[in-house]
């Protein structure tokens, strides 16, 4: 329990300004869709004026950006991007952090198994993506409803979300094993995000390429998008299924590695 605390203390200050950000990247989105609204133009046809390339990579598709769910499904696309790169840092941090603090010696003379050591690192981690998705869920719900109208969207909200907090649940176990892997795993953060990055990359030319589209098992992005979420009738049991499998595996390689490895410990 002391290990598990201290873990969310150390994390605490990452954790409040990482809730800031996600409150202010949907108020400021909202923002701006209620001065689309008031300006009197179509957002859909300002949208659909720029490049495909570019819709893609904005992650416009055939949503109705005129609505605050097709705005709140546009705007969906950041709030992953920023909820997926914090867990997969979280996860390759929690386990580099001993070696990075050089205080590996420290944790290592406690009465306490590798097994305890990385389960309770990873339910501090876990807490760490729940609290997080829920500051999302309320500041999504609270800000959207302010502008939704008479429109339901509670519901479309809650699914992503759900989606959401799979795909978090992906990349803190990737992270996580990244760093349990590998022999410096100082430098896991930064090459879990740039994984990360390239996946989103992926999805995005899928986007752009229907020849490529099978690969889109390849990315978690394609998994659970909003306009399959929120407008194409809900989840696909393949995709939840393959995040099923990717999480216990990834959670697996994690426990192994971790309880083999050679930890740098300070001189």
């Amino acid at each position: 329990m002391n290990l598990y605390v201290k873990e969310l203390r150390s994390h605490f200050k990452s954790l409040v300004i990482w809730s800031v950000c996600i409150f202010l990247m949907v108020l400021l989105g909202m923002i701006e869709y209620e001065g689309y609204s008031s300006s009197g133009q179509s957002i859909n046809d300002v949208m659909g004026e720029m490049p495909q390339a570019l819709q893609a990579v904005m992650g416009i598709s055939d949503m109705d950006l005129s609505k605050a769910s097709g705005y709140y499904g546009l705007l969906y696309l950041y709030l992953l991007l920023m909820t997926t790169i914090h867990a997969a840092m979280l996860g390759a941090v929690m386990i580099a952090k001993e070696e990075r603090d050089k205080t590996t010696e420290f944790l290592f003379v406690k009465p306490i198994s590798r097994t305890k050591i990385i389960t309770t690192k990873l339910l501090a981690a876990f807490t760490n993506i729940v609290i997080l998705n829920i500051v999302t869920l309320v500041s999504s719900i609270t800000l959207v409803g302010m502008y939704s109208g008479d429109e339901a969207v509670n519901g479309d909200i809650l699914m992503t979300m759900a989606g959401m907090f799979f795909l978090q649940l992906i990349f803190l176990v990737f992270g996580s094993a990244l760093a349990a892997v590998k022999k410096q795993s100082k430098r896991a953060s930064s090459l879990a995000a740039g994984v990360l990055l390239l996946t989103y990359l992926l999805s995005v030319a899928i986007d752009l390429n229907d020849r490529i589209e099978m690969l889109k098992y390849l990315t978690p992005f394609k998994y659970f998008e909003a306009k399959n979420i929120m407008f194409g009738g809900g989840f696909e049991n393949i995709f939840v299924l393959l995040s099923v499998v990717l999480i216990a595996g990834l959670t697996v390689v994690t426990f192994v590695f971790y309880k083999k490895r050679d930890l740098n410990v300070a001189l």
